[in-house]
C-alpha cells in the first residue's frame, strides 16, 4: 500500500508538470536512502524512460563503494544510474557546500535539457525546513519551505510521510542504506528530526509536521502574489539606469524590500541577510543621495540622483564601470 501511495504521489507530480518538461525523460537524485529508492521505484513504475543520478560527496570513508552499491541496486529496479564524484568545498560550512556540489551535478546530468530532476524530500523534510526558517528568523519565504516544483527540481513527495518510503522499500524487499550523517547530532537539522519535532509532537498531541508543512504551503501561495506585485513594482521603478527611489517609497515596505531583493539577485548579489535589506530599504526612504550600503560580494548598494545602483566598493558615483561598443558604456552588474 505505501509503494502505491509513493507511486501515485509521482504520477500526480510528472503529470503536472508543464508540457516540454513532462514529455522529456525525467532524472531521480538518489542517494540509497528509503526516500529516493522508493522515489526511483515509483517513478520507473510510471515512466519507462527514467534515469538516475547518485551523487558521492567523498565526505565518508567507503562513499565510492557506497554509490557504486546503490548503482546496482537501482539496476535491480529497472532504473539506470551513472556516479557522478563532486568536491565538497568553498564558504558556508560542510552542509551548504555539499548541497551546492550535489545540485551542480544533477543539474547537469540530467539527459535532456528539459528534463526534471526528481528529489527525495518529503512532507518530514518540508517540516524540519519550516523549523529551521523558524529558528533563524528568516522571514516568509523561508518559513514557505521548498517548492513542489522549481525547475528543474521536483519533489513529487511533499505530502507523502518518510515512515510511507520506509514502508515502500520494505514491500520492495529492498534493505536501503542509512547515512551516518542522518543521525549526526552535529547537524542542526537531525537533531530537529530526533529531537524537537518529537518533542513538539508529544507536547502539541501530534500532527505537528503535518500542520507546518500545511504552514508552508498557505505561505507559499502567499509569497507567489507578493512576488508578482512586487514584480509590477520593479518594472514601474526601472528606469534604465537603475531604480527610482521615489516609486519604490511610494510602495508598501514589504512590496519594496521584496523588489530590491529580486533586483539585487539578478546581479547575481546573493547572501543577503535581513540587515542588507533593512538598510537597502533606509536608503530607499530616506532620500540622501551620495550614501550607500555595502553588500556581499565586494559590492555596494548606492543612491545618486534618487536612483538605486549597483557598484563594487570604492568606485566613484557617476563614473560606468564596463563598457560595451554597441550600448555605451554601463553599470556593472555583479
Amino acid at each position: 500500500m505505501s509503494l502505491r501511495a509513493v507511486t501515485r504521489a509521482v504520477r500526480d507530480a510528472l503529470g503536472a508538470l508543464p508540457p516540454a518538461a513532462r514529455s522529456a525523460p525525467p532524472l531521480v537524485a538518489c542517494s540509497g536512502g528509503p526516500d529516493s529508492v522508493a522515489l526511483a521505484a515509483a517513478t520507473r513504475a510510471v515512466r519507462a524512460d527514467v534515469c538516475a543520478a547518485v551523487v558521492d560527496h567523498g565526505l565518508q570513508e567507503g562513499s565510492a563503494a557506497q554509490a557504486a552499491a546503490t548503482v546496482e541496486l537501482l539496476a535491480g529496479l529497472g532504473v539506470p544510474a551513472v556516479v557522478h564524484p563532486v568536491r565538497v568545498d568553498g564558504p558556508g560550512g560542510i552542509e551548504a557546500a555539499a548541497r551546492r556540489a550535489r545540485y551542480g551535478a544533477l543539474e547537469a546530468a540530467r539527459p535532456h535539457p528539459e528534463s526534471p530532476v526528481l528529489l527525495g524530500h518529503t512532507l518530514d523534510d518540508q517540516a524540519e525546513t519550516v523549523l529551521l526558517g523558524l529558528g533563524r528568523g528568516s522571514g516568509g519565504r523561508s518559513l514557505a519551505g521548498m517548492r513542489a516544483w522549481h525547475a528543474p527540481w521536483l519533489r513529487p513527495l511533499l505530502r507523502v510521510r518518510r515512515t510511507e518510503t520506509v514502508a515502500a522499500c520494505a514491500e520492495l524487499g529492498i534493505e536501503p542504506w542509512c547515512d551516518p550523517h542522518n543521525t549526526d547530532p552535529r547537524f542542526t537539522r537531525v537533531r530537529l528530526r530526533a529531537e524537537v519535532l518529537p518533542l513538539l509532537e508529544d507536547v502539541l498531541a501530534g500532527g505537528v509536521a503535518e500542520a507546518l508543512a500545511r504552514t508552508a504551503e498557505q505561505l507559499r501561495e502567499d509569497t507567489d502574489v507578493l512576488d508578482a506585485l512586487a514584480a509590477d513594482l520593479l518594472g514601474a521603478a526601472h528606469t534604465g539606469e537603475g531604480l527610482d527611489c521615489a516609486v519604490l517609497a511610494a510602495a508598501p515596505p514589504a512590496l519594496r524590500r521584496r523588489a530590491v531583493r529580486a533586483w539585487l539577485a539578478d546581479r547575481a548579489v546573493t547572501g543577503l541577510t535581513a540587515e542588507h535589506l533593512g538598510a537597502a530599504d533606509r536608503l530607499v526612504t530616506g532620500k540622501r543621495d551620495g550614501s550607500g550600503v555595502a553588500l556581499p560580494g565586494g559590492c555596494e548598494l548606492h543612491r545618486a540622483h534618487g536612483r538605486l545602483d549597483v557598484l563594487p566598493i570604492g568606485w566613484p558615483a557617476g563614473v560606468p564601470t564596463t563598457p560595451t561598443p554597441t550600448e555605451g558604456r554601463q553599470r556593472v552588474r555583479r
